[in-house]
């Protein structure tokens, strides 16, 4: 029997991703119902913002406004304190697909990730890279050659950039430099090359993780949303399985740890990823488990 106890936080969503722990409250994003919502102190979702071209990763300037990912018009919103949703970043340019996470160091730049290519209709997979976005909105390219970068954190020291690589079999990290850009991409964890296989179908057939989501903890091991799998791994840098959190029939998309101690690993559940199938159903959920070490890092 396995350790860990399954709570259900809250249900009845479409497809939850972005989970964050912020100021003592859960936030996560519902991609259908297209909202931005925080988990209140009775352990109701409030919806706090509706993104009409679908959110997905979330995380706050140092003045404490919230930026959240558009995914469809591949742009940054910016929720101002007076709750107006104006643009910070048009970062279309630099996007091969949707846009999609995003993780918001301290000093306010952010860096987002996107798909490469057309998930949803089938199209072959093409790698893509990372988009750093300064608190001023401007924009550059600072990583290439990822296959859909997805999770990311940053460490406590804010000197490492973490990112998973959903089709690519593997976690990588890069050097944050002082101005925001970003060093020679370097193995968190490897589980084989996958080369440039185009075929999707392929990629996942070959691939022993599928790592969407991604937090830290304090002895600088990651928890993955091992997506397809049906699961949420705790993996070492180098590679080492530590501990596993079995979900099936469900599969987790997206991870956090947080709360009073940071060690409630919050995850966001689904059968699948199919847009169309999520669209049609309220199965999304986001479930809770107590996990031994805390929470560290950005988010």
């Amino acid at each position: 029997m396995s350790k860990y106890e399954i709570d259900v936080v809250v249900d009845g969503f479409h497809y939850l991703e972005g989970p964050r722990w912020y100021k003592d409250a859960l936030w996560f994003v519902d991609f259908y119902t297209k909202g931005v919502y925080r988990v209140n102190d009775a352990g109701d979702a409030e919806k706090i913002v509706h993104i009409e071209d679908q959110p997905s990763g979330l995380g706050w300037l140092p003045d404490g406004r919230m930026l959240v990912v558009s995914m469809k018009d591949r742009k940054v919103l910016r929720l101002e304190n007076d709750g107006e949703l104006v643009v910070h970043a048009d970062i279309w340019e630099h996007c091969g697909g949707h846009a999609n996470d995003m993780v918001v160091a301290m000093n306010g730049n952010a860096y987002v990730g996107n798909f490469g290519f057309d998930l949803m209709s089938g199209e072959d997979h093409k790698d893509t890279g990372l988009v750093l976005v300064r608190p001023d909105g401007s924009s550059q390219v600072v990583a290439q050659g990822l296959s859909f970068p997805n999770g990311m954190v940053i460490s406590a020291d804010e000197k490492t950039l973490i990112v998973n690589e959903l089709f690519g079999n593997r976690i990588s990290q890069f050097d944050v430099h002082e101005d925001g850009t970003l060093g020679e991409r370097r193995d968190f964890a490897s589980f084989g090359a996958l080369g440039d296989e185009p075929n999707l179908s392929k990629r996942i057939e070959r691939a022993k993780i599928l790592p969407d989501g991604l937090t830290l903890d304090k002895e600088g091991a990651v928890w993955i949303a091992d997506t397809l799998n049906h699961r949420v791994a705790r993996i070492k840098e180098g590679g080492e399985i530590l501990e596993v959190v079995e979900t099936a029939p469900e599969g987790i998309f997206a991870v956090t740890l947080g709360g009073a101690d940071g060690k409630t690993l919050f995850m966001c559940a689904a059968l699948d990823w199919d847009e169309e199938s999520r669209k049609a159903e309220t199965k999304g959920r986001m479930l809770s488990t107590r996990v031994d070490v805390a929470h560290d890092g950005t988010p």
